[in-house]
């Protein structure tokens, strides 16, 4: 893990390393875990808060393991909605890769669907408004 996330693990208080005499940080083996913890937990593409809240429930050995899943589902479900909309768009683009002919002509079905697009938006959003 960079030394950069580290020092900014610290500043948000994720963790808390001791210091010694000459400034430097001393990680305990506590402090150690917790980072492989953060760094795991962050790999999943949990957010900074859900990290928060897992790590809180990490150190509590009493904490329900209900309490987890529902972190985990919830965040399950945007990972699936987020697979979703990647996926729309996969098939969209590979409609218009499919369809253009890529050579010399000027005709292009995905510069045709970039303009449509934009003439949509503008539609919805007159002069004078903020997209």
């Amino acid at each position: 893990m960079p030394a950069k996330t580290i020092r900014y693990y610290e500043d948000i208080g994720l963790v808390q390393p001791s210091r010694r005499d000459n400034g430097y940080r001393d990680f305990a083996v506590q402090d150690l875990h917790k980072l492989a913890f953060l760094g795991r937990a962050r790999s999943l593409g949990f957010s900074i808060e859900e990290c928060r809240t897992l790590l809180s429930l990490y150190e509590d050995h009493e904490r329900s393991s209900a309490d987890v899943k529902d972190i985990a589902q919830s965040h399950l479900a945007r990972v699936d909605r987020k697979i979703e909309e990647l996926q729309a768009l996969s098939a969209t683009l590979r409609d218009l890769v499919v369809r253009c002919h890529g050579d010399d002509r000027p005709d292009c079905p995905i510069m045709d669907d970039l303009t449509r697009s934009d003439l949509a938006e503008m539609r919805k959003h007159p002069a004078g408004t903020t997209l």
